[in-house]
C-alpha cells in the first residue's frame, strides 16, 4: 500500500487490481460509489479498472472488505463523544487487536487498521457506536490511499502511517465486538423440568432491557443477537417477538423491521448452532506476507457483475 499511496489515483487503482485486490471508483473527494451496485461491482479486470478511471480520473479508490479482498479493517472514529482511540488502546491491552499489518490515518482524524481476513469464515460488519469503533468485513468497504476527502475547503488524504514488518495475524472480530459492546450474560440452559420457564423469563427480561438501550448503529444487530439467544434458549418465536417488540420499538426500530429481524434470527439459530471460535482458529497463520500484505492468490479473481462502463 505504501507504494500505491505515492502513485496517481488511476495508477494506484491499477496496482491494487494487479495485486488481486478488487477496486471500484468513488466520487472525487468523497466516499460514495460511482458505480451502480457500489462495492459489489468491484473488480480486478484491468480493462474495467482502466475504463473507470479514464471516465473519472479523479475518482477515489474503494475496496470491498472481507473474503472478496482478503482484508478486514478496524475503523477508529473520533466523531461525537466517543473516543475510538481509547477503545482501541483498551482492546490492544487485552490482546485483541494485535497483528495489524497496515495503519492508515483517515481524513477525519481517525484511523484504519488493516488485518488479513480469516480464511473460510464470514466476518460481517458491525458497529460499536459507544466505543467509536466500526468493523469493516464482509458486506462493507473502505476508501484507500492515495484517495482524499474534501473537508472545510481542503483536500485531506488517507495516509499510510505505519507498516508492520512482522507477520500479520487474523482478527477475532466477534470477540472484539463483545469486548467493546458487552452483551448481557445469560444463565446456562437448565435441564428440562421445573424452573425452565422461569429461567427463560429471566433471560428475556435481561435481553429486553439491553435491547431497549441500543444506540443508533447497534439497534438492528442488537435485536438480532438477542433473538438468537432466546432461540438458543428454547423460547418460541412468537413469544420472543412479543418479548422484544416493545424494547426494539423504544430503541427506534419499526414494527416490520422488528418482525423480519426476529424471524431471521430464529432461522439462523436453527441452521447454525452457536459456536465460539478458539483463539488458535481466530489467530491462525496469515495468508498475506509482510512485504506484500495486499498480495493474493493470483488464481482467485473477482469478476465484474455488471456491464463495462
Amino acid at each position: 500500500m505504501s507504494e500505491a499511496a505515492s502513485l496517481p489515483l488511476s495508477a494506484a487503482a491499477r496496482a491494487f487490481a494487479g495485486a488481486g485486490v478488487p477496486v471500484f471508483p468513488c466520487v472525487p473527494g468523497g466516499k460514495q460509489p460511482l458505480v451502480e451496485h457500489g462495492f459489489h461491482d468491484a473488480t480486478t479486470t484491468p480493462e474495467m479498472v482502466d475504463g473507470w478511471w479514464r471516465r473519472w480520473p479523479s475518482a477515489n479508490i474503494g475496496i470491498p472488505t472481507g473474503t472478496v479482498s482478503g482484508v478486514v479493517v478496524i475503523d477508529v472514529d473520533v466523531h461525537g463523544p466517543a473516543n475510538g482511540f481509547a477503545a482501541f488502546e483498551r482492546a490492544e491491552y487485552a490482546g485483541l487487536v494485535d497483528g495489524w499489518q497496515v495503519i492508515v490515518n483517515s481524513p477525519s482524524g481517525g484511523m484504519h487498521a488493516y488485518y488479513p481476513a480469516t480464511p473460510s469464515a464470514v466476518q460481517s460488519c458491525w458497529q460499536a457506536a459507544r466505543a467509536g469503533v466500526d468493523f469493516r468485513g464482509d458486506g462493507g468497504y473502505v476508501v484507500v490511499p492515495p484517495s482524499a476527502v474534501h473537508s472545510n475547503g481542503a483536500s485531506v488524504p488517507y495516509r499510510v502511517r505505519r507498516i508492520n514488518p512482522g507477520p500479520a495475524s487474523t482478527l477475532d472480530s466477534d470477540r472484539l465486538r463483545d469486548f467493546l459492546n458487552p452483551r448481557p450474560e445469560l444463565r446456562p440452559r437448565p435441564a428440562p423440568g421445573i424452573g425452565r420457564e422461569a429461567d427463560r423469563s429471566a433471560d428475556a427480561a435481561r435481553l429486553v432491557a439491553w435491547v431497549a438501550q441500543r444506540p443508533v448503529g447497534e439497534r438492528n444487530h442488537g435485536l438480532f443477537w438477542a433473538a438468537c439467544r432466546l432461540a438458543e434458549n428454547g423460547m418460541r418465536p412468537s413469544d420472543a417477538l412479543d418479548a422484544l417488540s416493545a424494547a426494539a420499538e423504544k430503541s427506534g426500530l419499526g414494527e416490520r423491521e422488528i418482525a423480519v429481524t426476529v424471524r431471521s434470527a430464529y432461522r439462523t439459530a436453527r441452521a447454525h448452532p452457536r459456536r465460539s471460535p478458539s483463539r488458535a482458529e481466530a489467530r491462525g497463520s496469515s495468508p498475506l506476507a509482510a512485504d506484500g500484505w495486499f498480495s493474493r492468490n493470483p488464481s482467485t479473481r473477482c469478476e465484474p457483475r455488471v456491464r463495462e462502463l
